[in-house]
């Protein structure tokens, strides 16, 4: 790994975006990395949650390594989007265990939809956030179009990425961009501690709630359908047997 941290703590995973001299700017290598280390963690049943936060105070992505696509043709374009998507955006929003954007500095571009593709954010006071792809004459390429209407509305998010503008944390808070805003040193505790509170519920049950609730924003499938469908499968885990005998034992469950 080049370009990336990775320290296992109790429940949790920190990944940390290591290029601080590039303000942690994502390129292919650096997708790749995180890839590999989420598809490591995932079979590591010790580790509940995955948090992801960039070097430094300054930023958490501050975008995608324009230095790598600048003379692209339309069918590299595509393919640069196409790739990114499967191997880290699309990758994140599907993955099993809950990962939190420990936002802190700037999220922008690529940064902001890493974020985005994160099944929570908590930003720091310092935090800035955008899109500013248009200024490039270019749009987000990496799920920035579909994911920020489903978060803030469609009329903020057409405004923000056709502006191009910048926003900072309380604006995120107003707009439920992000769960929440802390000050840069409580910001990996506040999301230890979200983790923490998941690693005393069913693993089995917590993927079955991640998965029901993307399809709720996915018009090709009926959400309620899926819930039935993951509802029925719980039935059928050790986690359940555990959970509810636990229920009736009148103590603590040991997932």
């Amino acid at each position: 790994m080049e370009n990336i941290l990775v320290d296992v703590q109790v429940n949790a995973a920190i990944i940390t975006i290591n290029r601080p001299k590039q303000l942690n700017a994502l390129n292919k290598r650096t997708i790749e990395e995180i890839n590999h280390a989420l598809s490591t963690l995932s079979k590591n049943r010790e580790v509940r949650g995955i948090i992801i936060t960039g070097a430094g105070d300054k930023a958490f992505v501050a975008g995608a390594d324009i230095k790598e696509f600048a003379h692209f043709s339309k069918e590299e374009g595509k393919e640069l989007a196409r790739s990114g998507q499967e191997k880290l955006f699309d990758f994140i929003e599907h993955y099993p265990k809950p990962i939190i954007a420990a936002v802190n500095g700037f999220a922008l571009g690529g940064g902001l939809e890493l974020a985005m593709a994160c099944h929570m954010r908590i930003a720091s006071e310092n935090a800035r956030m955008g899109l500013p792809e248009v200024s490039l004459g270019l749009i987000p390429g990496y799920g920035g179009t579909q994911r920020l209407p489903q978060l803030i509305g469609k009329g903020k998010a057409i405004e923000l990425i056709t502006t191009a503008k910048m926003i900072d944390a309380k604006e995120a808070l107003q707009y439920k961009l992000v769960n929440y805003v802390v000050s840069l040193d409580e910001l990996l505790p506040k999301a230890s501690e979200i983790i923490k509170s998941i690693s005393h519920n069913s693993p089995t049950a917590i993927t079955a709630a991640i998965k029901s609730i993307n399809v709720g924003f996915d018009h090709r499938e009926n959400g309620f359908e899926k819930e039935i469908n993951e509802f029925g499968n719980c039935f059928g885990s050790e986690d359940f047997v555990e959970g509810t005998t636990a229920f009736m034992e009148k103590r603590k469950p040991n997932f």
